[in-house]
């Protein structure tokens, strides 16, 4: 008998049913999975049959982005290397039915009744889409770890700030975090069929010096390039976006995109998924920080000036609604680099959009970027932080920038073998000064410091002036998407 109150047995195979059309023909539609699989799509589903070390795994990043198309194309992938229909069941949690049940009582029916019955080294696999819609959660997951339930789970959340305000030590050993960020510049050239082939050698530093090392691209496909990274930086990386919206309609592909991620990235992120998780009071008030800062992209946070703004915010709550934005995968923010871990902290962080457009997006921008050259400088430092965001979080390595007086840095990705240092430049031109004062400080950096513009040519440091060498915009974009993609392949160990 099931519990007062719980759906019955049978009401909730009904809706397995339902969300698992390959019980009856043992494909996954092409609606739901996809045919255009992004890296995490094409690799995850050897991870989790491979199960070695044991872990779960937690899909999470922004709305848009393709997490549920992901664990669908991951069914996909484990039926065709010969995993059983009925051993693979996807749930989508915020079903009213499934709402109503423990995810315990869901596991045991899940896993009672099958022949042969499930085993650790013969689980039922469980894709539970939206996962923080089940009531203690983390604490269901644990229990299914530690007590070894026969069973290997794949979930999303498009909230991290749901899973980070659950007990820390839930997830250590047990689950992994798989970020699927925006497209990478990279992945939209692919999309759009014009993305040339590229060496990638194994860490950053060695893939950018085989760059500068290789013979020219041809001058056709470097402006192809660069017409469609225009457009990518106002369209924004959001998959389900690109792939609906005719690719040859430039005007109506960014208008569309931005529309659309202003209702469901942006709004839905501030009036539903926040809130949700940490019981906002004022989500408007939420909505016109993000517009502030939104005014503010890429500068150094200034959080006097922004209470201020905000008549009069205080600030223990303009921290904790920056970090929920963070959180939401809208804003991320760099500390500025100091070698010391104790004073990382202590001082100015910089502020960018996780996409640029999600900042058009809330600003309303349409196309008015493309004929201001100022502000689309901005988006492009934007689109280059973020490129280099993805690629940080997939090799797991710290990000920052840096500020010391009148000298600064835009962009240090601090590897501990292999540190870079980035000032990205509206021009080749732009002042060598912060880089040069950056290495007097930090010696370790000296030969790994470059200016990104979209005007340089090729040069490493030790053939340009000041010891600074130099990239073109577009083959930094495409250096750093290849390797966020590698990296993926590598932290999978695939």
């Amino acid at each position: 008998m099931p519990i007062r109150g719980e759906p019955s047995t049978e009401d909730v195979k009904r809706v397995l049913n339902e969300q698992n059309p390959w019980f009856q023909t043992g494909n996954v539609p092409d609606a739901m999975a996809k045919t255009v699989e992004r890296s995490l799509g094409q690799n995850l589903w050897k991870a989790v049959l491979r199960n070695d070390p044991r872990r779960f795994h937690v899909i999470i990043g922004p709305r848009r982005v393709g997490k549920t198309v992901v664990m669908a194309q991951t069914v996909r992938h484990l039926l065709a290397n010969g995993i059983g229909p009925r051993r693979l069941f996807f749930l989508r949690l915020d079903h009213p039915l499934l709402l109503q049940l423990p995810l315990g009582a869901l596991m045991r029916i899940l896993t009672r009744g099958g022949s042969p019955a499930p085993t650790l080294e013969s689980p039922t696999f469980v894709f539970l889409d939206e996962l923080v819609y089940a009531t203690d959660w983390d604490l269901w997951l644990k229990t299914f770890y530690d007590e070894q339930h026969p069973v290997q789970i794949v979930a999303t959340s498009s909230a991290t700030a749901a899973l980070r305000q659950k007990r820390p030590d839930s997830g250590i050993g047990r689950w992994e975090e798989q970020y699927l960020m925006p497209y990478l510049f990279t992945e939209f050239l692919d999309l759009m069929a014009a993305a040339p082939e590229l060496p990638i050698a194994d860490d950053f530093h060695e893939t950018i010096r085989a760059l500068i090392d290789m013979p020219a691209l041809d001058p056709s496909v470097v402006g192809v390039v660069a017409e469609l990274r225009r457009v990518f930086v106002l369209a924004g990386g959001f998959p389900e976006l690109l792939l609906r919206i005719p690719k040859n309609d430039e005007a109506s592909l960014i208008l569309e995109s931005q529309r659309i991620l202003r209702s469901d990235a942006v709004e839905r992120a501030i009036y539903k998924d926040i809130p949700q998780a940490f019981s906002v009071d004022d989500p408007m008030m939420l909505e016109r920080l993000l517009y502030v800062l939104a005014g503010q992209n890429t500068g150094l946070l200034s959080p006097t000036n922004i209470c201020k703004e905000m008549n009069q915010m205080s600030q223990p709550t303009f921290d904790r609604y920056l970090s929920y934005l963070e959180r939401a995968f809208l804003v991320f923010t760099l500390p500025n680099y100091s070698g010391r871990e104790p004073t990382i902290q202590k001082r100015g962080r910089r502020l960018y959009f996780v996409d640029p457009a999600i900042r058009n997006a809330a600003l309303q921008r349409g196309l008015a970027p493309l004929s201001n050259p100022t502000e689309m400088g901005i988006l492009l430092e934007n689109m280059a932080a973020s490129q280099l965001h993805a690629l940080a979080i997939q090799s797991q390595v710290r990000l920052f920038h840096w500020r010391s007086g009148n000298d600064e840095v835009d962009l240090v990705y601090s590897h501990p073998e292999h540190p870079l240092a980035f000032e990205i430049a509206s021009s080749a031109s732009h002042s060598r000064r912060g880089l040069v004062r950056f290495c007097e400080k930090h010696p370790r950096f000296r030969g790994r410091c470059y200016v990104v513009a979209p005007d340089a040519q090729a040069l490493k440091p030790e053939d340009a002036d000041a010891g600074v060498g130099t990239l073109p915009l577009d083959l930094f974009l495409l250096a750093t998407g290849r390797q966020a993609e590698a990296a993926l392949r590598a932290r999978l160990a695939c």
